[in-house]
C-alpha cells in the first residue's frame, strides 16, 4: 500500500504499477484530489480535465491487467503546457485570443506520451504566448509556486512547474525559448531538460520562434525527465527541424559516475557581464567543490559577453516572434499558428 501516491516519483510509480502493487486510477484519483485540493490557491491549470484522465486511467489499468506496462510512462498521470496541440481540448497559449481555440489533432509529443500510455490530465498555464511574465487580466490566473505562493513560478512554464513541484502530476511538457523549461523548473525545485534541438518535434506546439524553440519534460527527479523524454522523442518527418536519428537510451548511463568529465566555469557571466546575488555566488562555488571532490576536471572559460549572446537571442527571438503572431496569422480561433506546422 502507498500511503501517498502523489509523492512518488515516475520510476517508483512505474515499478509498482508493474507490480500489481498500484493501480493506474488509484494514482490519477490520488492526483485529481491534489489538484482539487490545492489548485484553487496555485492556479496551475488553464484546463483541467479529470474525467478524460479517468477514462485513460482505467484503460490503461486493463491493458496492464492483460499485457503488462508498454514502458515506465504507462498509466503516469502527466499535464500538458497549454501550447501543446490536443484534439478536442483548447489549446490557447494561456490568451484571452484563443480562448476558443480547439485543435482537430495532438501535437506529436502528445501523440508520443498517449503511444507510452501516459494519462493526460489537462492543460496547464503559461506566460502568455509563452513569453513574457505573469498576467493576471486573463481568463485565468497566472500559477503561484507551491513552496511560497507569494513567490514567482518563473516562466513560461509556469503551470507545469507549479503543478508538478505541487505533486498534482508526476511529469509535464514544458517548452524553451530563452529559458521557460530552465527556469520554472529551478524556481520549483524540479529538474527540467532543455534537448538538443532537433531530438524533438515541435509540430503542433503553438510557436514562439522556430530557431529557438525547444520541447522537453520536467519532472521531480533527473530519472524521471529522462524516462519522460525517453517516450517523446522519436522522428517526425513533417517536422523539417526534427533530427532523424535514432532514439538512444536515455537512461543507460545515469548510474555511470562523472569522474574524469570536464566542467567549464565561465565566471565573467555570473561575476561581473550580470553579477549574481551572494548566495547564488556561492551556491555556485559550492556546486564547483562538489564535482571538483567527484573527480570532474574544472576548467575556466573565457567567451564573449554575456549581454552580446542576450542581444543576439532577443533579436532572432523578437523578429520571428513579430513574424509569427503579428504578420503570419490574424489570431483566427480555429487555424492560428500555421507557422508553426512547417
Amino acid at each position: 500500500m502507498v500511503s501517498d501516491p502523489t509523492l512518488l516519483t515516475i520510476r517508483e510509480a512505474s515499478t509498482l504499477i508493474a507490480e500489481r502493487k498500484l493501480s493506474p486510477v488509484e494514482l490519477t484519483k490520488a492526483c485529481i484530489a491534489r489538484t482539487e485540493a490545492l489548485d484553487a490557491s496555485l492556479s496551475t491549470y488553464v484546463a483541467f480535465t479529470p474525467e478524460k484522465a479517468l477514462e485513460a486511467a482505467e484503460a490503461a489499468e486493463v491493458e496492464i491487467g492483460k499485457d503488462g506496462p508498454r514502458g515506465p510512462m504507462h498509466g503516469i498521470p502527466v499535464g500538458l503546457k497549454d501550447i501543446y496541440d490536443t484534439a478536442g481540448v483548447a489549446t490557447t497559449a494561456h490568451s484571452n485570443l484563443l480562448k476558443r481555440r480547439v485543435p482537430t489533432e495532438d501535437a506529436f509529443t502528445v501523440t508520443k506520451l498517449r503511444e507510452s500510455g501516459a494519462v493526460i490530465t489537462g492543460k496547464l498555464g503559461t506566460f502568455e504566448f509563452a513569453i513574457g511574465g505573469p498576467s493576471f487580466d486573463l481568463f485565468t490566473p497566472p500559477a503561484r509556486n507551491p513552496w511560497d505562493p507569494a513567490r514567482t513560478t518563473g516562466g513560461s512554464s509556469s503551470g507545469s512547474g507549479a503543478a508538478v513541484a505541487a505533486g498534482m502530476v508526476l511529469g509535464a511538457t514544458g517548452s524553451d525559448t530563452g529559458g521557460s523549461i530552465r527556469s520554472p523548473s529551478s524556481l520549483c525545485g524540479l529538474a527540467g531538460i532543455k534537448p538538443t534541438y532537433g531530438l524533438l518535434s515541435r509540430r503542433g506546439i503553438l510557436p514562439l520562434s522556430q530557431s529557438l524553440d525547444h520541447a522537453g519534460p520536467m519532472c521531480w527527479t533527473v530519472e524521471d525527465a529522462a524516462l519522460m523524454l525517453q517516450a517523446m522523442a522519436g522522428h517526425d518527418p513533417l517536422d523539417p527541424a526534427c533530427a532523424d536519428v535514432a532514439v538512444p537510451d536515455f537512461t543507460e548511463k545515469l548510474d555511470e559516475t562523472v569522474k574524469g568529465k570536464t566542467i567549464g566555469v565561465i565566471r565573467h557571466f555570473h561575476e561581473t557581464d550580470h553579477q549574481a546575488a551572494p548566495p547564488v555566488l556561492a551556491a555556485i562555488e559550492q556546486a564547483i567543490a562538489v564535482y571538483r571532490s567527484l573527480g570532474c576536471v574544472i576548467r575556466e572559460v573565457t567567451l564573449p559577453p554575456l549581454m552580446d549572446f542576450a542581444a543576439v537571442g532577443l533579436i532572432i527571438m523578437s523578429s520571428e516572434a513579430f513574424a509569427i503572431q503579428l504578420v503570419g496569422h490574424p489570431f483566427a480561433e480555429t487555424t492560428v499558428f500555421q507557422l508553426g506546422h512547417c
